[in-house]
């Protein structure tokens, strides 16, 4: 499991089970099979072409949930594309603070895939889970400063609504926000099996926990990011 996928949970900590030991040394990731070799060479050719900004993220359906984690990235959901067979259209992408891509994330609902992942001829074993929860964005509309990274659980969600269609209005119910029109952003984060792929060249790999070539702002992983 990546630590970019590992600062989301451990975000959401109080919501799920533990999730094990952080803070390892940085390891080198395996060395990639032929066929991953060939999905990483079109990866990092395709993504920085098609989705070189937040904007032209956003213009294909992506919308940002997160703060900028520990590894420098904030991160981009197409709530389409939970299943991504398809290179060129990741279930996730994450940029840097100055808006550089970093990576994506392609993955595949826990759901469709009863006898474990097989996606774009990757190694099962790089895979990690992440269990089913809803994810929102607040917004101050007076000084259009949003809030990033809250989650609820999916369970605690199903208290007042279908967790696969949440609402603001269910977000209140909960208690989690006081006001339906501050939520900017509500959806189902799928039970899903994910793998995260640096798309900047990585010295450890690109399927690595972390890049030694990517530089965190001093505010990464601090907790919520108003802006």
């Amino acid at each position: 499991m990546t630590a970019r996928r590992s600062s989301i949970l451990l975000a959401l900590a109080l919501l799920f089970a533990p999730l094990g030991a952080r803070g390892a040394p940085p390891t080198p990731a395996p060395i990639p099979s032929a066929t991953e070799a060939a999905f990483l060479a079109t990866m990092m050719r395709d993504l920085p072409r098609l989705y070189p900004t937040p904007a032209a993220a956003q213009a294909a359906g992506y919308v940002r949930y997160t703060n900028e984690d520990t590894t420098g990235a904030i991160s981009y959901v197409n709530v389409t594309d939970w299943d991504s067979p398809d290179i060129d259209h990741p279930a996730q992408l994450w940029y840097d603070v100055r808006g550089g891509l970093l990576g994506a994330d392609y993955s595949v609902r826990q759901a469709d895939a009863p006898n474990g992942p097989a996606l774009l001829g990757l190694d099962p074993k790089r895979f990690g889970t992440i269990r089913a929860h809803v994810h929102y964005v607040t917004c101050n509309h007076a000084t259009m400063r949003c809030t990033y990274g809250k989650a609820v659980g999916a369970t605690r969600y199903a208290t007042v609504g279908d967790p696969a269609h949440p609402t603001p209005e269910g977000l209140v119910k909960l208690g989690v926000v006081s006001d339906a029109a501050s939520v900017q952003t509500v959806f189902l984060y799928q039970a899903i099996y994910d793998v995260s792929v640096w798309v900047v060249p990585n010295p450890l790999g690109q399927f690595a926990d972390t890049n030694p070539a990517v530089t965190p702002s001093p505010n990464a992983g601090k907790g919520e990011d108003s802006m």
